[in-house]
């Protein structure tokens, strides 16, 4: 039986469509470098294990070592690749069941955005902030160092913020809260608003 080959995901825009907030150079490298990096790792090593036929979700789940690490890595970038579009289109603000949820569970959306910001932030080394719901659709907001994700704490993710530096160093060098701060102008919220409500 043949496993599931992993593949590098489509963009569904353009790389220089992020700019400013995220240059054509960064989508290159980030996207076109690292994350085909671990494409090619994963494939690599799961030949001849268990995790050869598994969903990509499901080996984050129950792998460990270098699999779940590149298995981490690329699920939390098809995350992060996907929730994003130009600054020019209509999207960029949460409406709907999501908002009111992050409403009930934050206090206000700038609330949210202000520890959502101090918690990437503050995260020490490199890693991930997300915006998850929990089994009754209460949201949270979970630091997850290096290729960890909140799937693996039986949470579903929503919304990420890449805090490893190659995410954002050649456009902001050390600048981590400007770059965090930045990203709001390209989140999807209608893609959020769909993996809150799935």
């Amino acid at each position: 039986m043949l496993g599931i080959i992993f593949s590098l995901l489509t963009l569904p825009y353009a790389p220089n469509a992020l700019e400013p907030v995220i240059s054509r150079q960064t989508i290159d490298y980030h996207y076109g470098k690292h994350l085909q990096t671990y494409v090619d790792n994963l494939n690599k090593l799961v030949v001849g294990t268990e995790f050869e036929a598994m969903p990509l979700e499901e080996i984050v789940c129950k792998s460990q070592g270098g699999i779940f690490n590149n298995a981490g890595q690329i699920l939390n970038h098809n995350l992060y690749f996907m929730q994003f579009s130009p600054v020019a289109v209509d999207n960029h603000t949460p409406k709907g069941a999501l908002l009111d949820a992050i409403i009930r569970d934050f206090g206000s959306l700038d609330a949210f955005k202000k520890e959502f910001e101090q918690k990437g932030t503050t995260l020490f080394g490199s890693g991930w902030v997300w915006l998850s719901a929990d089994k009754d659709g209460k949201l949270v907001i979970t630091q997850e160092t290096n290729a960890s994700n909140p799937i693996t704490k039986g949470l579903k993710p929503l919304l990420t913020m890449d805090v490893w530096e190659h995410a954002y160093y050649l456009d902001y060098q050390n600048r981590r809260a400007a770059h965090l701060q930045s990203l709001w102008q390209i989140v999807n919220w209608d893609e959020i608003a769909r993996r809150y409500t799935e």
